[in-house]
Parts: structure tokens; C-alpha cells; sequence
């Protein structure tokens, strides 16, 4: 039959009602024996542009319009009028029908052809009232579209949310009275924040909290940019001369960057006629409810210019008491400098016992303790221990403690004659001086995850899952603490580069390749001595250069698996922030949410990795619940990523932090009175809240770390070699990389040559590879192969196996 004859007869039966002939037909359109579109417009006079779910919904028949939909329908579906089926069901009237489409979230805010919804076609109270709430509905839908995309920083769907015929209220609010220009400043959604101020949004709105957007910007370009649009506009005659017509007068607007000429003030009418009508606003009789909405505006443009001229004075003050400050401050862990940085700013507690002292730190009845005559560790709540320092070597008995040569001033070289020209490239295609990079490659950087392993090896032993989500929540947040205060840039690994450790002492061994190079990507395989626990994950480090700081995302996925409990644990780390690139001391800071998730028992552990604000008060700190698989608070966990992590009961966390939010309005007025508006670092600000557990404390750094790259004890064991290793390690190990070594032994000159040579041999290579056909297999990643992770589908590399058998024959010759 012809399929423009079944179709004929689709609306045909649908506009008739008749239920049978037309399920019979999307039936054998299911069964695939017709061809029949169900969304086909009719060509003849009386249905032109109508689809069959037009008519049924026009005519009320209810069973057909729920058999079309159910065979998928498109119920948003315009005819020639701009009509969708929901137009035409109220339009007629039809209530059964119209409330089937809106079940199936027909869109009710759709505009026809005269610029009408479907409510402005009905006169039934009740098809207007589920119309209206379904508005509600499709409105409210859309503003937490925009909150999300704001949160997020899609910029794509924030421009087709604004851009649409009906946007969404660019004020709409959150639970926390945030609005989408409160979401995109705080998490330093830049072209989010300028898309919302040019669509009006306005930044002087305040939150639940009572807080403006300018007290959530974080960053100096945020701030800027919010501080910018207030723009004012400058009107009024001026005169122009020309060679003919001499001096004439024009009326000037200027307002947002644009000149606008006008002949007249006057706004002119020409009608059809040949008449002309003018609109004037008479002096006298002034309506009384245009005054006051008048003096409304010009008070709320005060209100705003006291609000900017606050924000600017605080701003002053910030960086007076900085420069004031900036000479008497000292590093907790770097205590050599005579200067100090701003992220040095929050310390530890001024009152923690000293190494080798039997006194007792003590937090509540079941808090934590430092044991009598144990120094070397620091005992929980539940009586374990855990070790305060890190020894000993998988190749050798005694490591090194220091490096070959201290590193070299940074002052001396301006960086900001390389970096102008780079703004917002990609970090990993910017050419650096080697002065800038500290002697490790990315894939040791990487090991140092594995500083703090004894959380592994304590998660294991313990028969409680809860217990065992703390302790791998608090390696997660262990494994960036090696980054306070490494301002150093890692040398970027080459293609086929691998590095391995290990570590007896320990309990691990770890390899790790750089598996691509365009994007690079590093993937890394750990394992435990006795096959307790795998450890394996990927990292793509997307970098940014944003004018005055570095932007580290370190995307990929993490995965720790525990063979003995049959657990898997995934999670992603925190985005890496490097500030004060151009003028002043670098400083680092952590900031996002990290989400740790047991796959099996479905518990896990939310952080978030707190940005340092306005005036560094929630520097370094770490903050978050462990949630059970019904997501209901367990317990909460709080600290800094730099010091230490405790656990508390969640009801216990959550009433501190209601009581700390009460004294804050008269801590903020006393540091208001004594200028101090950068913490010291003797201030004692992260408190201990009483009944808490410790659960990880980082060890102390050695007294030389400022000499040396600002390298923890373990960082400086990670390029360590002997004669006896390098007959084992494959020929593409880190250690053995020239411009590395060269700079560990103070050697500029030769380590900037080594490394431009090995940039220029990976240039050519790839480019031979790319005239040859013949495919180059020894520059494929040789012991890690892509896939989806086993646990969370996501794409992985994964561990293909083969390296301890020590066969690196076919190792390619990368340096």
C-alpha cells in the first residue's frame, strides 16, 4: 500500500476517534511490516499542516491521543498556525486531553503564530489553572537548568537559555537563595559571569546568607570583572561642524562603549498621512507614581555605588595590610624565608606538642591523644596507630635526605615577558626556562600519592566499611599534600616515559607510563608487596594560564580496590590553583568537591576542597559527610589538606558549625577594629571539635625543604639511583632523563639544553611517524591499554601487564 495513503489514513481514523484502525496501524508499523510516519502533516484543505495527534487532541479523543504518544508522538510538533496538539486541546476546550500531553510534559509555554501560549487560547478555568501550574513548572525547570549551567560553567546552554524567546528569570534562586551569577563567581565561571552581567544580572543581590555575589568572587578577575559593569551613561547635545552646512547641533548617548547620534531629543512619529506626531512629557501636572518610581531608581543606584565603593575599600585595606604584614610572617614548614606567602597565611595549631614529647593533645573525652613514651605515633579513639614518618627504600638501605644541589632564585627571571602573549592557552604548549621546574618528571610527581600508603594498609585491617571509607577519604585528601608550597612546574614526560618505585617499607610497588602526548595522559599501576590492594588510575592534568594564576584540573579517574573486602573505591582529585604568577609570592590552593564511592556497599565520602575567599579564611580547609547508601549523614570529616583530618559525629559537626556561624558577625567586627584582615601564622583557626578523631596528620618536612624545592623527605628519595638500579630499569625511566638529572645537580645551562633537545628529537620522531606507513609499535603505550573502568564505565587506562617480568627489549630510545 502506499505509504502516503496509510499516513491519509492515519489522520483520517484519528480525527473519526476510531481507536482500533489506528492501533492496528502503529502496531504493524511496530512490527516494522508498513513504513508509516506518525508525525506527517495532512495536505488536504481542512487538516493542512495538522499531524494525527493534532486532530485527536482538537476533536477529545482521549484513547487515541494516548495511543499516539505512546508510540512517540512529537506532542511539540508545530503546524502552520505555530499550534502544537496542547494549542488545539485547549483551544477546544478539551480537559481530559489536554491533562494526558501535559503527563506526558507536552511543553506549555510554546508560542503559535500570534504570539500566544496555549493558556491565552482557553476559557476554562480549570484547563487555565493546569496550564498555568504546568508553566510554573516548565519555567521553574528551566532556571534550574540555569543555576546547573552557571554551577557547571556551560557556557553553551547558558547562551541558548538567555537567548530563548521566553528566557528564564536571570535573579531565579537556589535553596540557598543563590542566584546563577552567585553560582558561576564562586566557582570561577568566568565566561559564564560575563554572559549573566550582559544579560542584565545583576551582582548586589544578596542570599539566604546575607551574601552579595562580590563576597562569593574568590578571584581577582572575577572581582574585576563584577567591579566593571556598572557602566554609566553620558547623554547630551553637542555640536558638529561640517564643510557645508557649518556648526549644527546633535543630541550624543554614550553608554556601554557606544556612541549613538541623534538629530533631536524629540522621538518622532511619521504616520501614513504625512503627519507627524511627537511625544512630550509636560512639566507641569507630573503623575506623583512616576516621581516616586524615578526616586525608586536613583536610590537604588546609591545603594549600588555604596555597595561598589565598600567593596573597593575592603579591597584597599586587604592589600595595605598584605604589604604591612607580608615582611613579619613566617611559613609553619618553609621557616627560612624572611618573606612569606599569602597561603601560608592559616597554620596549625599553635599548641601541638613538639616531636618526641610525652604531653597530651587532647580533644574531648574520646578525642585524640598523643601516647606517653611513643613519639613516633599518634594513637585514635578506636586505638590505632598511625606512623608520623616515612624511612627506608625498596632499592636501597640508606636513602638520601637531601639533593646533589640546592635549587636557584626564581626572582631573577620575568615571567610575564613569556606569559603575556599566552593567556588562556593550554600551560602544557607554553615553552617555560627550566629555572621554573623542579627536578621530578609528572609521573614521579604522581608517586607521591603513595606517601601516606599506611592508610591503605589500616583501611584493610579494619572489618568495618564506614571505617574503611574514612581511611581511604583520608588518602584521597593525603595525596595532594605534598603540593603546599611546590610552586615548581614538573618537567612534562615524553611519549613512552615510565618510572618505578619500590617500597618494601612500604608495603607497595608502583609503575606508571605517559600513555599519550597530545593530550597528555599518565597512567599509573600500584600494587601492594602481598596483594592486598591495587591502586590504578589515569590523570590528564588540563592546565590554564587565566593572567595572574596557573589552573591545574587534574581529570581522570582514580580507583583503589581492596581484594580482601571485595571493595572498589573511585574518586577524582581537587582542582590545583597556583596564584600570583606575574608580582608577589606564589601561593597554592585546593578547591572542588571530591566524591569518594564505595561500589559495593554504595557508601561514600562527599569533600569539599574550600577556596580561600576574600580574606583566606577557609583556606586549606577540607570539609564533608560520609553518607551511607540511603544517603543519610554517618559522620563528617573536617581539616586542612595541608595538616591533618578528623571525624566527628555529623550532629556534633553540624551544631559547631550553627554556633561558629553566630560568633562571626563579632569576630569579624574585632578584626575589623585591629586591620587584621590576613590571618598570622600563629593564629590557632582550625579548632578542634570535641569528641573528634583523628584520623591522618601529615609528617613534619625536613629543616633543609626550603633549599630544596620545598620537596617532602619521600619527594626527595623519588630520583634517587645507583649503579646496581640502572642495570635494571628500562632505558625510558625518569631517573635516567639527562635534563633532569642535570638540573638536580644544579646545572642550569646543560639541563635547559638537555631538555630543548629532547623536545626537538620527540618533534622529529613524531613527525617521521607521520610520513612513514609503517606503523611504530614501540611507540604505542606498551604496558597500559584504553577501556572502560570495571566499576564506573568511565574511559580508563588500564594495566595490561608484563612490566616486573624485566623484558625491555623493545623499550624505544626516547632520550
Amino acid at each position: 500500500m502506499d505509504p502516503v495513503r496509510l499516513e491519509e489514513k492515519l489522520l483520517q481514523y484519528a480525527e473519526a476517534g476510531q481507536l482500533g484502525p489506528v492501533r492496528n496501524l502503529l502496531q504493524a508499523r511496530i512490527n516494522q511490516e508498513i513504513s508509516l510516519d506518525i508525525n506527517w502533516t495532512g495536505k488536504r484543505r481542512s487538516a493542512f499542516g495538522w499531524t494525527a495527534l493534532h486532530l485527536a487532541s482538537h476533536f477529545g479523543h482521549k484513547d487515541v491521543v494516548e495511543e499516539l504518544l505512546k508510540a512517540g508522538a512529537d506532542m511539540n510538533l508545530q503546524n502552520g498556525s505555530g499550534d502544537t496538539a496542547l494549542h488545539e486541546a485547549a483551544l477546544a476546550g478539551r480537559k481530559e486531553a489536554v491533562l494526558l500531553l501535559l503527563r506526558y510534559d507536552a511543553c506549555a509555554t510554546v508560542i503559535n503564530s500570534k504570539s500566544q501560549v496555549p493558556r491565552d487560547l482557553t476559557t476554562d478555568d480549570e484547563i487555565t489553572t493546569m496550564l498555568e501550574a504546568a508553566e510554573r513548572r516548565e519555567e521553574r525547570r528551566l532556571e534550574e537548568k540555569l543555576l546547573e549551567a552557571a554551577r557547571d560553567g556551560d557556557s553553551t546552554v547558558l547562551s541558548q537559555l538567555l537567548s530563548r524567546r521566553r528566557p528564564p528569570d536571570i535573579h531565579c534562586r537556589d535553596l540557598m537563595g543563590n542566584t546563577p551569577l552567585h553560582c558561576a563567581a564562586s566557582r570561577r565561571q568566568k565566561l559564564c559571569v560575563f554572559k549573566l552581567l550582559r544579560s542584565g544580572a545583576s551582582p548586589y543581590l544578596r542570599n539566604k546568607n546575607d551574601q552579595s555575589v562580590f563576597d562569593l568572587a574568590s578571584s581577582d578577575e572575577i572581582r574585576l570583572l563584577l567591579e566593571g559593569t556598572v557602566m554609566s551613561r553620558f547623554e547630551g547635545p553637542l555640536w558638529k561642524k561640517s564643510n557645508i552646512l557649518g556648526w549644527r547641533s546633535h543630541w550624543i548617548v554614550l553608554q556601554d562603549g557606544e556612541l549613538s547620534w541623534y538629530h533631536k531629543c524629540s522621538f518622532t512619529l511619521k504616520c501614513n498621512d504625512g503627519s507627524f506626531h511627537f511625544f512630550k512629557v509636560s512639566s507641569q501636572n507630573t503623575d506623583p507614581e512616576v516621581t516616586r518610581n524615578v526616586r525608586r531608581v536613583w536610590s537604588l543606584q546609591l545603594e549600588q555605588e555604596v555597595e561598589k565603593n565598600k567593596i573597593l575599600t575592603t579591597a584597599l585595606k586587604d592589600l595595605a595590610a598584605k604589604r604591612v604584614g607580608s615582611t613579619a610572617r613566617k611559613s609553619p614548614t618553609l621557616s627560612t624565608s624572611s618573606e612569606d606567602e599569602f597561603y601560608d597565611a592559616i597554620s596549625g595549631e599553635e599548641d601541638c606538642p613538639p616531636e618526641g614529647s610525652t604531653s597530651r593533645l587532647r580533644a574531648g573525652r574520646s578525642g585524640v591523644r598523643l601516647v606517653h613514651g611513643s613519639p613516633g605515633c599518634v594513637e585514635l579513639g578506636s586505638g590505632r596507630c598511625l606512623p608520623e614518618t616515612v624511612t627506608g627504600s625498596g632499592w636501597r638501605t640508606g636513602v638520601r635526605t637531601s639533593l646533589p644541589a640546592p635549587m636557584f632564585s626564581r626572582n631573577d627571571v620575568c615571567i610575564w615577558s613569556i606569559l603575556k602573549k599566552c593567556i588562556g592557552m593550554e600551560l602544557s604548549k607554553i615553552t617555560m626556562p627550566v629555572v621554573f621546574n623542579e627536578p621530578l618528571s609528572f609521573l614521579q610527581r604522581l608517586t607521591e600519592y603513595m606517601e601516606h600508603t599506611y592508610l591503605i594498609h589500616q583501611a584493610n585491617t579494619s572489618s568495618n566499611s564506614i571505617e574503611r571509607m574514612k581511611c581511604i577519604a583520608s588518602f584521597a585528601v593525603s595525596a595532594v599534600a605534598s603540593q603546599w608550597e611546590r610552586t615548581g612546574k614538573p618537567f612534562n614526560p615524553l611519549l613512552g616515559e615510565t618510572f618505578e618505585v619500590v617500597r618494601d617499607d612500604l608495603g607497595f610497588r608502583w609503575m606508571s607510563e605517559q600513555v599519550s602526548h597530545h593530550p597528555p595522559v599518565s597512567a599509573f599501576h600500584a600494587e601492594g608487596v602481598n596483594s592486598d590492594f591495587v591502586f590504578h588510575g589515569s590523570i590528564y592534568p588540563k592546565l590554564k594560564f587565566w593572567g595572574k594564576s596557573v589552573e591545574a584540573e587534574p581529570k581522570g579517574i582514580i580507583t583503589l580496590e581492596l581484594p580482601k573486602h571485595n571493595e572498589a573505591y573511585t574518586w577524582t582529585n581537587p582542582t590545583c590553583c597556583v596564584h600570583n604568577i606575574i608580582v608577589g609570592q606564589l601561593w597554592i590552593e585546593q578547591y572542588g568537591n571530591v566524591e569518594v564511592i564505595n561500589h559495593k556497599t554504595g557508601e561514600r565520602c562527599i569533600l569539599t576542597f574550600k577556596s580561600c575567599g576574600l580574606f583566606g579564611k577557609e583556606l586549606h580547609k577540607v570539609e564533608g559527610y560520609i553518607l551511607d547508601k540511603s544517603k543519610k549523614k554517618v559522620c563528617a570529616i573536617y581539616g586542612k589538606w595541608t595538616e591533618c583530618l578528623y571525624t566527628v559525629d555529623s550532629a556534633t559537626f553540624d551544631s559547631h558549625k550553627k554556633a561558629d556561624k553566630k560568633s562571626v558577625e563579632e569576630k569579624k567586627s574585632n578584626k575589623q577594629k585591629n586591620n587584621e584582615l590576613i590571618p598570622c601564622a600563629g593564629w590557632k583557626v582550625e579548632e578542634v571539635i570535641p569528641g573528634s578523631e583523628l584520623v591522618w596528620k601529615i609528617s613534619p618536612r625536613p629543616a633543609n625543604s626550603a633549599q630544596f624545592y620545598a620537596f617532602t623527605t619521600f619527594a626527595m628519595q623519588l630520583n634517587e639511583m645507583d649503579e646496581s638500579m640502572e642495570q635494571v630499569l628500562p632505558r625510558t625511566d625518569c631517573r635516567l632523563r639527562p635534563d633532569i638529572r642535570a638540573m638536580e645537580n644544579g646545572d642550569i645551562d646543560k639541563a635547559s639544553a638537555e631538555k630543548k633537545r629532547l623536545e626537538e628529537k620527540q618533534r622529529g620522531a613524531r613527525k617521521n611517524r607521520s610520513k612513514s606507513r609503517k606503523m611504530d609499535y614501540s611507540l604505542h603505550p606498551r604496558w597500559f591499554q584504553q577501556g572502560p573502568n570495571p566499576h564506573n564505565g568511565a574511559q580508563d587506562w588500564l594495566y595490561s601487564g608484563g612490566y616486573w617480568d624485566r623484558n625491555y627489549a623493545q623499550a624505544p630510545d626516547i632520550y
